[in-house]
């Protein structure tokens, strides 16, 4: 991505300033309100000490969190978030109800040395995912100073992401330093990626894969698929996939991808075997392995099989370059888990310079427990894969000097 015109956080003059970060806080909650992974907390940490450091610097976080459609929703509040950075930074964090307004601005007017504060869950605000210039304005408001740490939403048009930053010229917004390092890294795949280059794509449905396919054939060596969506593909070759799940209105789709790799040069491999049952609920007990491609009527496939795996490990070997989104099965079930499990190994084993494309591919790494053996795993599967694609990402694009926003 061309940076030219976009600066980050270390660029800016943040003493004595109120400054608003946005950041990505939506986190996994459990029935109790209780983070069950906090990994998007800590990868805004950096940007947030560094705005604390700042003299006489007045920070304000603000967030999104789960899909509140608009109202005010408890069980979507931002306050275990609140309490956790707390602990994680030592300082007092202010939660006041309201997002904007005369209240909001007397508390940041009062803030003082070893404090914080975070908004409520923006989403509570209609105008939030509206993507309403009026709710940007209010934002706007709160700060003399704007920072976009949250690169997970960046793909999207909403207030506090794209439409706040029109009223702050090029000196009173930057990227942070999570922004920073995504950019860097999937710079590497996007500009020069070193070959071989291999695509592994899963997921469930081909619709949702279909731009990045279109794009990766263009650019990798290989491309490895996993998951529901390769039962479209199979289906496209005419191969018996059972009661699989398959989305027969993008068959011909699926075709035109495959006859595009072959023209290109580019191996594309779908899976030789299927661990199937006849049932996604299914037991250890009720789990086979069909010895092929195809699949029983009565069956439907859930995980790449062992064979597949043995294939795409070897690939993944002779490979200098890696990008991956999507798991190879239902992962989160048992007798599923292995073909991921499998292929998160033997990325961590090999030497080729790995990106996880954010989602359930990092949640897949990271129950595999092998995180710390990727180059990079990305905080944003959509923004990740859209960048991959080739597309602007708004909320970097409202960041360039003399940007010609929308309003």
């Amino acid at each position: 991505m061309d940076l030219i015109g976009i600066k980050f956080i270390d660029q800016l003059e943040l003493a004595e300033k109120r400054i608003l970060i946005r950041v990505d806080f939506n986190v996994p909650l459990d029935e109790n309100q209780q983070i069950t992974d906090e990994t998007r907390i800590q990868a805004a940490l950096p940007t947030i000490r560094y705005a604390l450091e700042q003299e006489d610097a007045k920070v304000i976080l603000a967030s999104h969190l789960g899909r509140p459609k608009g109202e005010v929703d408890e069980r979507l509040s931002l306050k275990p978030v609140g309490n956790r950075l707390a602990e994680l930074l030592g300082v007092e964090v202010l939660m006041p109800e309201d997002i904007g307004g005369k209240f909001v601005n007397k508390l940041i007017s009062d803030m003082r040395k070893g404090q914080l504060m975070l908004l409520e869950n923006l989403r509570f605000e209609p105008g939030e995912k509206g993507g309403s210039p009026t709710f940007g304005r209010t934002l706007s408001e709160l700060a003399d100073i704007y920072i976009n740490d949250a690169f997970g939403t960046s793909h999207r048009k909403h207030a506090s992401i794209y439409h706040v930053a029109k009223y702050f010229d090029r000196n009173h917004k930057a990227a942070g330093f999570l922004i920073k390092e995504e950019l860097e890294q999937l710079s590497k795949l996007t500009d020069s990626p070193k070959s071989p280059f291999t695509a592994i794509v899963g997921g469930a449905k081909v619709s949702d894969k279909l731009g990045i396919l279109n794009t990766l054939v263009e650019r990798v060596d290989n491309v490895l698929i996993g998951g529901a969506m390769a039962y479209t593909f199979l289906k496209a070759k005419k191969v018996e996939v059972g009661n699989s799940l398959v989305e027969s209105e993008f068959v011909e789709r699926a075709r035109e991808i495959m006859v595009k790799a072959a023209h290109r040069g580019v191996t594309f491999h779908l899976p030789l075997d299927h661990v199937v049952a006849r049932s996604i609920d299914a037991q250890a007990d009720e789990v086979t392995t069909t010895p092929g491609a195809s699949i029983p009527r009565a069956m439907a496939g859930f995980d790449i099989g062992p064979q597949t795996v043995d294939l795409y490990r070897s690939v993944i070997a002779e490979s200098k370059s890696v990008f991956w989104n999507g798991p190879m099965g239902v992962f989160e079930r048992k007798p599923f888990a292995t073909g991921t499990m499998d292929v998160a190994y033997a990325l961590a084993k090999s030497d080729a310079f790995s990106v996880i494309g954010g989602g359930d591919s990092a949640a897949a790494i990271n129950a595999a427990g092998v995180a710390d053996q990727i180059s990079h795993i990305s905080t944003g599967g959509g923004a990740s894969l859209q960048m991959i694609e080739g597309k602007e990402l708004p909320g970097i694009e409202a960041l360039r000097a003399n940007y010609p926003f929308e309003f």
